[in-house]
């Protein structure tokens, strides 16, 4: 029969409806349609943008221009701008802002075809690297608070462009999906005096049935309250608070994980449009003892109608113990540890 399952974390219930569950052949995909013609993005085009703000380079190779592994430059349409000041105002009842902030998008391969499947781990890893790079240096500006890293891929999960590439939005206030994560992690702090991130990755390595995925350092996992099938968490074991505190000997191991799992729901889901979005700490908010950073991957294969929106409960047609055996057993041609196939050929 169908489960209500609370989120551990944020407290938020959902729905499992396993009278109606749903195998990987009965959601239907929505293809992005290809554009083609010019990219902006692609190599020989450094001028159709703004100036990089980061570039990861090959020999003495020129500021944009070619030559270049990575690339961040500065959002064309940014969502904020840099320029200005936050000024907080009142108007009656309602606090407004200036639209301060920082919009940069990170052009993550010169390969215009280049997808999840196709990047090699050490592709993978450069990526996760500039994230935090850019972390550490847009956090230096004291009127940040918070930095949503995110990458849309697919028209259908919101993206215009179809060159690789993600985006980092700095921002002057901590969301509110940010606080309600930590609210609910200091909550079970003071009440246990453990994180609840850590408990969680100790049950699920423990229980196995919703792990997707590990090594040494890190774990891919469904969550126990997925709102959405084959929504998967990636996180490391060790505790941390914020992303750029990661040694930089763990990006290939982090890639590693990541990007199977990314490969994985490619093979088992036939590319679906998805988003991930990072999840870490604050600037201005010590939360080392008890918040632990996280990727958020979904797939998009549902949609969000009036009871989602009206009630805040999602309804998952797709249990998480089915959506991580299904992608266990993914064949990807890669070798790493995996619940119930440990050393096996993936």
């Amino acid at each position: 029969m169908p489960e209500l399952r609370k989120d551990p974390i944020i407290g938020r219930w959902v729905i499992i409806s396993t009278e109606r569950a749903k195998r990987p052949s009965d959601l239907v995909v929505e293809k992005s349609k290809s554009h083609g013609g010019f990219c902006p993005l692609c190599p020989g085009n450094e001028d159709k943008t703004p100036p990089e703000v980061f570039a990861f380079r090959e020999g003495n190779t020129q500021r944009d221009m070619p030559g270049w592994k990575l690339r961040i430059v500065p959002n064309k349409f940014p969502a904020l701008i840099t320029e200005g000041v936050i000024n907080k105002r009142g108007e009656g009842i309602y606090d407004k802002m200036d639209g301060f902030g920082a919009h940069e998008v990170i052009i993550e391969t010169t390969d215009h075809n280049a997808t999840a499947t196709s990047l090699s781990t050490d592709d993978f890893s450069t990526i996760l690297l500039s994230y935090k790079q850019r972390i550490m240096e847009l956090k230096k500006d004291s009127r940040f608070r918070y930095l949503s890293i995110f990458k849309n891929y697919g028209e259908v999960a919101g993206s215009s462009l179809e060159h690789p590439h993600s985006q980092i939005i700095a921002l002057p206030v901590v969301p509110k999906r940010a606080m309600e994560e930590i609210d609910g992690a200091q909550a079970y702090y003071s009440y246990k005096d453990r994180c609840v991130f850590c408990d969680i990755i100790d049950q699920e390595l423990s229980d196995g049935r919703r792990v997707v995925a590990e090594n040494n350092d890190f774990l891919a996992v469904e969550p126990f309250a997925s709102r959405f099938p084959f929504e998967t968490c990636v996180l490391p074991k060790k505790h941390m608070s914020s992303f750029e505190d990661t040694d930089d000997s763990m990006f290939e191991s982090m890639a590693e994980v990541f990007g199977l799992v990314l490969k994985k729901i490619d093979r088992l889901l036939g590319f679906p449009p998805y988003n991930y979005m990072l999840h870490s700490s604050p600037f201005n908010k010590n939360v080392s003892e008890f918040y632990h950073w996280h990727f958020e991957i979904i797939p998009r294969l549902t949609r969000i109608a009036g009871f989602e929106w009206g009630s805040g409960f999602y309804i998952n047609p797709t249990p998480p113990e089915q959506a991580a055996l299904y992608l266990r057993e993914a064949l990807v041609g890669k070798r790493l540890t995996v619940v119930g196939n440990k050393g096996g050929l993936l």
